[in-house]
């Protein structure tokens, strides 16, 4: 080969087919020939998935005998067909005519069904003269199969050969290595060489499919059983390998290969295969049903990361290469996504200057060769010592294959994989790297969507929830929130930290029912609602009890759990009430964890005349106080219990000087299947603790006296400042008066001391504020108190408080 050239596989997709064929059909005939024959539709003809359907036992129905690809379910193909319906299957079977079918044509057909894929195209060719069976494919390619893709379909219809599976029944006994087991009594037949691999004898063998099941290794069961005992045994269960214990030596690797066959007429449903000794099979590297196990893993890969590693796991094994790198197109830029190994040593030293970022001279135009694999758009192979470009080159040395990943009408990428030591490029490496390309760029396509819209449904999310914690008084709080990675709807998961008059702090963490646009904006409503009722100065029980009675009133079919701390930070004291949420966890100082036995009223939104007890809490300085969500704790491998008690365990282990590593920590190896939410804080305890007193004002003609006299009694005994008394004095002496004068009602002077910062507070009945007069004229007999108290403090304002409001002012000595 000339220096730069590429070696590629000769002739065109028909030519390639009938050498692949003929290779296929001249080798002794083996049990998976038919499924072997049925791959070279995925690799020379571009198709997603092929299957053959032919007369079963009643020849009314046509029944899929094999298959290879994506799970049929992805376009709504089925099991099996009326022979005389109008399913495409069906026509083709009957007239004996080839169909090709783009989306307008399937969209019209009678049995269309909906699908979790779209747009693709359906190829049935008939197997010889009518009556025989027919060859289905399906394709994703925009404008269906081209003419060469359509001449290797023909060429691969008239290579299949379907025999009937030969069944016990038939013939009065199985091949050695086959077996039969009925479905409904789970009664077995299994030849010979079966029972020779299980190291049972054929006197001993019971017939039982359990006593084969007893000599499996436990961790390989239950995928033993899902095909063993489902009946609707899907397309990309019928090949399985799994181990076997033996009573001596080691386990022994077994592969499973079988069909299902439905029942009628009074006769069960049979799985019929055969069982073998997987260390004596041809080698995985030339196995081009590799590529079958690497359509299923992508069809699973939600993420680009998924696909990296699915691809990963099916080439650099089986190749034995050095190096793989995935790399997705961005306009006239690749940006690596996958590197394996992870290491920057192993790999270009051009590609350390830019590590895990935009590839050396990013644009592709900067690399010739590259550019021109990603133009022809066909998988391209470098022996050993072939002249490229550093950037190239020196990920392979002994060898280098460019896939380009092509999606549709685009390429969505480029995957590159590199030998160090010189590599003999096989036929089947050849197919199986064309075959991973074309699957590949369809998965990261999709992968990439995914991940654009998961991050666009957890901003969304985010913007819901608090942007950041407020500094507290003698505490410390950190949050985290992780969107859910199945699905892209958005979830109810919230929390709020509140600060309070008093020096309290409410901690509230919720979850609305539901992962919707309706449960995201119901956890807005609800997230507001509580911030509301609590800063107006409610109890604990009565916040929770609001939200219930609003949630009620929204006619909403949704409800929500909750739970709410009001924790006060000057005594070490707390109220926690549950509303059909999760206890709190509190890690001790000492270490010690305790899951709050709080008690609970039902899920807001349930009852109207619901009860929600109050549990008090104590607090010693250093103790952290955990709040969280079901999808931290609960999933389908751990219930709730253990989930609390593993949360728990988690805090204790942890460090709390440094409440953000503890968040993370917890949150390590966290279920994503749901939602998470979680809320931490440490209470420190105040440095300094503020000096209270509070009088209430009776209505009588020396009141606003009282109130004057309380004020300068309470002062001097706290040793305030002359001056700052003066000041005091002028200011509860106008606040009390416009209580008395403009409310009815009970009305409350309140004063703290917090280091040198004295606080006045009147409370009354009103929910009115007070309105600053813009300009009074000489004449005017009012409205000079606000102004006046706005002259001589600090700071002023007011706060809803429960049933009426509070003015306060913060009144600040000089110097």
């Amino acid at each position: 080969m000339s220096e730069g050239a590429a070696t590629s596989a000769t002739g065109t997709a028909p030519e390639r087919a009938r050498i692949a064929l003929a290779s296929l059909l001249a080798s002794p005939a083996a049990p998976d020939r038919l499924r072997r024959v049925l791959e070279q539709a995925l690799v020379l003809a571009g198709a997603s998935f092929a299957g053959v359907y032919t007369p079963g036992r009643d020849p009314a129905l046509l029944v899929l005998a094999e298959s290879a690809g994506l799970p049929r379910t992805l376009y709504g193909l089925r099991d099996g067909y009326p022979a005389a319906g109008p399913s495409p299957v069906a026509e083709g079977h009957r007239t004996g005519r080839p169909l090709w079918l783009g989306p307008a044509e399937l969209a019209r057909c009678p049995d269309a069904r909906r699908t979790p894929a779209a747009g693709f195209s359906l190829a049935v060719l008939p197997l010889g003269p009518a009556g025989g069976g027919c060859l289905l494919a399906v394709g994703e390619h925009p404008g269906g199969f081209g003419t060469g893709e359509r001449a290797c379909l023909e060429l691969i219809g008239r290579a299949v050969a379907v025999p009937a599976p030969a069944a016990a029944g038939d013939t009065g006994e199985l091949p050695e290595d086959a077996f039969s087991l009925a479905m409904d009594t789970g009664r077995v037949e299994v030849g010979g060489a079966i029972l020779r691999l299980f190291g049972i004898g054929r006197e001993d063998f019971d017939g039982r499919v359990e006593t084969l099941l007893g000599r499996t290794v436990p961790e390989d069961l239950p995928a033993l059983m899902s095909v063993v005992e489902a009946d609707h045994m899907s397309i990309g269960d019928r090949e399985l390998d799994f181990r076997i214990r033996r009573p001596a030596g080691p386990p022994v690797w077994l592969r499973l290969r079988g069909l299902l066959l439905p029942g009628g007429d009074g006769r069960p449903a049979r799985l019929v295969g055969t069982v073998a000794d997987a260390s004596t099979l041809r080698s995985d590297v030339t196995d081009v049903a590799r590529v079958q196990r690497l359509a299923a893993a992508l069809a699973t890969a939600g993420t680009v990361r998924d696909v990296g590693q699915a691809v990963v796991a099916a080439l650099r094994g089986p190749l034995h290469a050095d190096r793989i790198a995935l790399a997705e197109l961005e306009n006239d830029r690749l940006v690596v996504t996958v590197l394996d190994p992870p290491e920057p040593e192993a790999w270009p030293e051009l590609w350390r200057t830019e590590w895990r970022t935009e590839w050396p001279d990013a644009p592709v135009r900067a690399m010739p060769t590259l550019a021109a694999a990603l133009r022809e758009g066909r998988a391209r192979i470098w022996p050993a010592g072939s002249a490229l470009e550093p950037a190239l080159g020196e990920v392979g040395p002994g060898g280098l294959a460019v896939l380009p990943l092509p999606a549709g009408s685009r390429m969505a990428g480029a995957c590159l994989i590199g030998w160090d030591s010189p590599h003999d490029f096989g036929p089947d490496e050849g197919a199986l790297l064309t075959a991973t390309a074309a699957l590949t760029g369809q998965a990261l396509l999709r992968a990439h969507a995914f991940d654009a819209e998961h991050e666009l449904v957890g901003m969304l999310q985010r913007t819901l929830l608090p942007r950041r914690l407020p500094r507290l008084p003698g505490a410390v709080a950190v949050a985290r929130y992780l969107p859910a990675t199945a699905g892209l709807e958005v979830g109810g998961d919230w929390y709020d930290v509140i600060p309070l008059a008093d020096h309290h702090v409410a901690l509230v963490i919720g979850d609305v029912q539901g992962h919707n646009a309706g449960a995201a904006t119901l956890m807005g409503q609800m997230r507001t609602a509580l911030r509301a009722y609590a800063t107006e100065g409610h109890a604990p029980d009565v916040v929770v009890a609001h939200a219930n009675r609003l949630l009620l009133e929204m006619e909403t079919d949704l409800f929500a759990t909750c739970a709410y701390v009001d924790v006060d930070m000057e005594q070490g004291t707390a109220w926690c009430v549950r509303a059909g949420h999760l206890q709190p966890v509190l890690r001790h100082p000492d270490g010690s964890t305790e899951i709050v036995q709080a008690e609970g009223g039902p899920p807001l939104g349930v009852q109207a005349r619901a009860e929600f007890p109050m549990t008090p809490l104590r607090l010693r300085p250093g103790t952290v106080v955990a709040l969280t969500t079901d999808g931290l704790v609960e999933s389908a491998e751990s219930d709730l219990d253990e989930g609390m008690e593993r949360l728990a365990r988690d805090l204790a282990a942890a460090d709390p000087a440094h409440l953000g590593l503890v968040a993370d920590a917890v949150l390590t190896g966290a279920h994503r299947g749901d939602d998470v939410a979680l809320l931490l804080m440490r209470y420190d305890g105040m440095a300094v603790r503020p000096l209270r007193e509070s009088w209430t004002v009776w209505r009588v003609p020396e009141a606003v006296r009282h109130a004057r006299r309380f004020t300068r009694r309470t002062l001097r005994a706290w040793g305030v400042p002359r001056d700052t008394v003066d000041a005091a004095l002028l200011v509860v002496s106008e606040l009390v008066t416009n209580a008395l004068v403009h409310t009815g009602g009970p009305v409350r002077v309140d004063m703290s001391l917090v280091g040198h910062r004295l606080r006045l507070a009147v409370a009354d009945s009103s929910p009115r504020s007070p309105v600053k007069p813009t300009s009074i004229g000489w004449e005017a007999t009012g409205g000079r108190g606000i102004l006046l108290v706005e002259a001589v403090s600090a700071a002023w304002g007011t706060v809803p408080v429960s049933g009426g409001k509070q003015v306060w002012a913060d009144l600040v000595p000089a110097g």
